[in-house]
């Protein structure tokens, strides 16, 4: 990722330009690099009595042909539609739904002349127990992941749509997750339920006091914002009907997250996720932080880290993965002064509670580290204050701790303390004297070219701002250290450069 430049320690200036150049880049491609990671999958919801689920397994263990085959397909759906009694009906149908629990059935099914229509008629139906059985086949049919099965279930979605306006709650739900599963599977679901309105439709369903349909509400949402024509088609402004920005529903999201007694974890989470998916498509992330983003999710941050004191709940990292993504790429959207006003928070709080974060991510979720660092990096950057928070509170041996987790989180610590020292000798100066040296002397021997890098970059600083830096670096053994390196293509130039300048106090 690093190029290969000549001589980049004489000019001062020119050098600092060069190397805040280069952590540009590198911050360009990390950021691309997780908008590409998405979030894809899909929901299940099952909620057979206890008898009736040992039905089913015996079911499969004895006979699955006969649950599974055509003709029983067939069987259950002609007494679903012509059963003489309801009861007959709505147990046909449930017999119907624990065979499309599988996926042979599931072609089968599909690939059966007027199986679908049948089903979306007992959908429609005025018997309440029919359609809630009809909702539940479609909705196992919606887990499969074949696109075909799920464009098969086009002639249902209309249906669904409409019923998200009805009034029981567990309809809506299994609803709004069928059509989510259905959402995330095809293109030409999406392409025909955003003309039928399904985002006014979903911002009917945030006004809902039920948590189980607003946490429903939040998966359907994030999995038709992870569709790949969600910045150009679904998120921008563009119309009322289709656009996720043009509707209320920014503005609800943001009160979903506001920390307080209100904050139910499950939604939060959905809708964190939801938040995510909007920035990271950088269509118009200055219109979140006009309703408030940085602030509600600034407070959010403090409220984790109170958490995370109080309790050993380890599900509090399930919010605070998507909840630090936000806040990290947000900041890149203005300048960190503008952005710690929008804030409203002191820059310690900030920096504190990243660190009781980071602190309880490496005891109990070491693979969240990297977000919490990233969020670090992007506070620094730009920031001598939050740069001076971090020294202030002391917080450098914290952060060297966390070295040997990874060479990723090398990376990123090192870069951490690379935004402090670019900030001129009076950064270096508190940076130094200290457990720095030793810790960069040791990542040196590491085999991580970037790792490698890193350091080099971070001692490049330090003789720069710091001179002294350099005697004690050679009574260390920094040139033997350096030597490791010096016929590595990708380190050499500045290898030699700091070789140089060492070389010449």
């Amino acid at each position: 990722m690093w190029s290969r430049r000549q001589g980049r320690l004489r000019p001062t200036v020119c050098a600092v330009e060069e190397l805040r150049r280069r952590r540009r880049e590198q911050e360009a491609a990390l950021r691309k690099a997780r908008r590409e990671q998405q979030l894809v999958s899909k929901r299940l919801l099952r909620e057979d009595a206890p008898e009736e689920a040992g039905e089913g397994c015996v079911a499969a263990i004895l006979g699955e042909a006969e649950v599974r085959g055509q003709g029983k397909v067939q069987q259950f759906l002609r007494q679903a539609q012509r059963g003489t009694e309801e009861k007959e009906r709505e147990g046909a149908l449930v017999s119907l739904r624990r065979g499309l629990q599988h996926p042979e059935t599931q072609q089968t099914f599909i690939q059966l002349e007027g199986s679908m229509r049948t089903l979306v008629g007992l959908l429609t139906s005025n018997q309440a127990l029919l359609q809630l059985e009809a909702a539940r086949c479609l909705h196992e049919l919606s887990h499969s992941e074949q696109s075909t099965i799920a464009e098969a279930c086009l002639p249902a979605t209309s249906y669904l749509l409409t019923y998200l306006s009805g009034h029981s709650s567990d309809f809506i739900e299994l609803c709004l997750y069928t059509l989510g599963n259905l959402i995330v599977e095809s293109e030409a679901v999406r392409r025909q339920l955003l003309p039928q309105g399904i985002v006014p439709a979903l911002a009917a369903c945030i006004q809902s006091p039920h948590v189980a349909v607003l946490e429903a509400l939040g998966y359907a949402l994030s999995q038709l914002l992870q569709a790949k024509e969600a910045p150009e088609k679904i998120i921008p402004p563009a119309s009322a009907s289709s656009s996720i920005l043009a509707s209320t529903l920014p503005q609800h999201m943001l009160q979903m997250l506001q920390p307080g007694p209100k904050l139910n974890p499950g939604v939060a989470v959905e809708f964190a996720w939801c938040l995510h998916y909007i920035i990271c498509s950088q269509v118009s992330n200055p219109l979140l932080i006009g309703h408030g983003a940085l602030s509600t999710l600034g407070l959010l941050l403090l409220d984790l880290a109170g958490a995370v004191q109080r309790t050993e709940d380890a599900g509090l990292e399930l919010l605070a993965c998507p909840v630090l993504r936000c806040l990290s790429n947000l900041l890149t959207e203005a300048a960190v002064e503008t952005v710690g006003g929008q804030m409203q928070l002191r820059d310690e709080r900030v920096v504190a509670a990243l660190f009781i974060l980071l602190q309880f991510f490496f005891q109990k979720q070491p693979s969240l580290l990297p977000e919490g660092l990233w969020l670090l990096n992007n506070l620094t950057a730009n920031s001598p204050s939050f740069c001076t928070s971090l020294l202030s509170l002391d917080l450098i041996k914290s952060l060297l701790q966390l070295l040997p987790v990874s060479n990723v989180v090398s990376v990123m610590v090192l870069t951490v303390l690379c935004n402090v020292a670019e900030k001129g000798p009076a950064y270096c100066q508190r940076l130094w004297p200290g457990p720095l040296l030793p810790a960069l002397l040791h990542t040196l021997a590491f085999s991580d070219t970037e790792v490698v890098g890193q350091s080099l970059e971070l001692l490049h600083l330090l003789f720069l701002y710091q001179p002294e830096a350099v005697q004690v670096f050679l009574q260390q053994s920094g040139l033997q250290a350096l030597e490791r390196h010096q016929e590595e293509a990708q380190l050499q130039d500045r290898v030699y450069a700091l070789q140089q300048t060492a070389l010449q106090w």
